[in-house]
């Protein structure tokens, strides 16, 4: 069964970026071999580290969105553990959170529409009806300049 993970690998700073295409390769071409599909792949580049690890401040950030099973994971993290390059990796599966926040808004949606019905509303809001707070944007005329002031 494919499930969706997030994988986060941070790489050595003296890493070149060769070095990081090669490793995104390798992840790649573990990927196909156990049948499942790198979805995106976004390099954040080189950030400062939350803390000191080993003796490095720095590395390049790497996150790759995966379909596979949890061999596949598994395989992916036995071989970023031996790698020297990469500091730290984490993988994340993503598919059950995504689900629960289906959910959630789901029954939000719901108990609105009931609220509403409730009180002699229509179910969805209307063109025009906003919350509180709310300024609709044809009608913003906060920044414009006065004739006074050109």
């Amino acid at each position: 069964m494919n499930r969706k993970y997030e994988l986060v690998y941070v790489v050595s700073p003296e890493a070149t970026d060769e070095q990081v295409a090669d490793l995104h390769a390798q992840v790649e071409a573990i990927v196909q071999r156990m049948g499942g599909q790198i979805v995106k792949t976004d390099n954040w580049g080189r950030r400062k580290l939350a803390y000191e690890i080993g003796r490095h401040k720095e590395g390049t950030y790497v996150l790759e969105v995966i379909d596979g099973g949890g061999e596949l994971m598994k395989e992916i993290d036995r071989r970023l553990k031996v790698t020297d390059l990469v500091i730290r990796h984490l993988v994340v599966r993503v598919d059950e959170e995504q689900g629960v926040v289906e959910r959630t808004r789901a029954r939000r949606t719901d108990t609105s529409r009931r609220r509403r019905v409730a009180r002699g509303l229509p179910p969805e809001r209307q063109p025009g009806e906003g919350q509180r707070g709310e300024v609709d944007d044809e009608r913003d005329d906060r920044f414009d300049m006065g004739e006074e002031l050109r």
